[in-house]
């Protein structure tokens, strides 16, 4: 009798340890964060909300930075499916990884899109309205220029949530007979992207030195506008009236709107908000949910002077 006591307080206590283990493995879920784009502080507030969201949870998760070569995304994502990730979350074109995007299908991984980019192979891409924010701050360039002057554009096409705002401004520009865009630039990005904005403003202002020659720069994110913004003062041309807008209001933004100047307005992303819905998306479909949701959007807000300091 006491044989069979034993043995059966042996086996509880080896299915109560099995329960516990199994209990903290499944806690234990390993998530790749994989983009080339970590220099902008978009991307590390995303990122950084992600984590928070993912401690929270238990999750081990693996930050990896390709420093602006998204060739090496690929090579990054196939390391992920060779270590059997849970789960993979791309900030980077889905289009240019697609190899990769298939290994982790074929792999059973699902992969998430943070700010990416829709594509058939993530279960879904979490992001701002580029389409929206685009058309806000085109239209403000265009109502604070009365509908006629020369537009400097920054925009940049590599990259889909970045593509489609300067989609977006072409076509709002384009329905002002009297808006012409002088140029059309694409900003080396490696560094952030102000100090190569700069350069190639300082030439656009050089080649157009007369006053009134530029109305606006329409940037397609903040660091091309403070880039611009940089160039124009440096060239003592900030007393003209150029009017410059960004996306993303981040803290170097807002405190330029903040204090009066050229550049006058931005949106701002909910980063965090961003990084944490993404976090949300991937523990949802952990859990087995199957999300119907392709593009998942986080609201925006104009900043101007008026709200710069909130």
């Amino acid at each position: 009798m006491f044989n069979k006591v034993k043995s059966a307080l042996a086996v509880t206590a080896l299915a109560t340890t099995a329960a516990l283990v199994g209990g903290s493995a499944a806690l234990a879920q390993k998530v790749a964060v994989i983009t080339p784009y970590l220099a902008q502080p978009g991307t590390q507030f995303y990122v950084e909300a992600f984590e928070g969201v993912a401690a929270e949870k238990d999750w081990d998760v693996n930050v990896i930075d390709t420093a602006g070569d998204v060739a090496a995304v690929i090579s990054r994502m196939e390391d992920m499916v060779v270590q059997n990730v849970d789960a993979i979350v791309l900030n980077v074109d889905p289009a240019q990884v697609t190899a990769g995007l298939q290994a982790a299908k074929d792999a059973g991984i699902p992969v998430f899109g943070m700010d990416a980019g829709a594509d058939p192979l993530l279960v879904t891409n979490v992001t701002s309205n580029g389409y929206a924010m685009a058309a806000e701050t085109s239209t403000y360039v265009a109502d604070r220029i009365g509908g006629e002057g020369k537009v400097v554009m920054f925009v940049f096409d590599a990259f889909p949530p970045v593509q489609v705002r300067g989609v977006v401004a072409d076509a709002v520009f384009g329905n002002f007979p009297d808006i012409e865009v002088l140029d059309r630039v694409t900003p080396d990005v490696s560094d952030g992207g102000i100090a190569d904005s700069r350069a190639k403003m300082e030439a656009i202002l050089a080649a157009n030195p007369e006053e009134g020659s530029i109305a606006a720069v329409w940037a397609a994110w903040d660091q091309p506008a403070l880039g611009a913004l940089q160039a124009i003062e440096a060239a003592g041309r900030d007393g003209e009236g150029i009017v410059i807008t960004g996306i993303d209001a981040n803290p170097q933004a807002r405190e330029a709107i903040a204090e009066g100047g050229n550049f006058e307005a931005s949106v701002a992303q909910d980063f965090s908000g961003i990084g944490a819905a993404t976090a949300d998306a991937v523990a949802r479909v952990l859990d087995g949910e199957e999300l119907k949701q392709r593009v998942i959007y986080v609201p925006t807000k104009l900043v101007t002077v008026a709200n710069a300091a909130e």
